[in-house]
């Protein structure tokens, strides 16, 4: 699996919520300040390059040589790899990959707080 199938809505912001060394989670929304209305889940994560917060991501396959970055550097090709091209916040798009074991999609109505102390 490569591509990532977002249910219909307004995803234009996205930040990285938490990660703990294997599971990274991505929430987006079309406003993070209070709420987000997806959370992308990512298990046995092994590699990542991406901003802490970007907007408007275009979700692509990965190209041949994404592929094999992410193979030398984790010693084989993962069952879950994410390429998308986003606004980071700089003055170019940024290019971002995400390797990992699975993936899964939460759709609802998450307040800001939830999950903080």
């Amino acid at each position: 699996m490569t591509l990532l199938p977002l249910p219909e809505g307004a995803w234009w912001e996205w930040e990285v919520r938490g990660f703990d060394g294997s599971r990274l989670t991505l929430v987006a929304g079309y406003d993070l300040a209070y709420h987000h209305g997806l959370e992308v889940e990512l298990t046995d994560t092994v590699y990542v390059r991406c901003p802490t917060a970007f907007t408007e991501p275009v979700f692509r396959e990965p190209t041949p040589g994404e592929r094999a970055e992410v193979a030398r550097i984790t010693g084989e090709e993962p069952p879950v790899l994410l390429a998308f091209e986003a606004d980071g916040g700089g003055t170019a798009p940024v290019s971002c990959l995400v390797a990992a074991g699975a993936w899964a999609l939460r759709q609802g109505h998450f307040p800001r707080w939830r999950g903080r102390t």
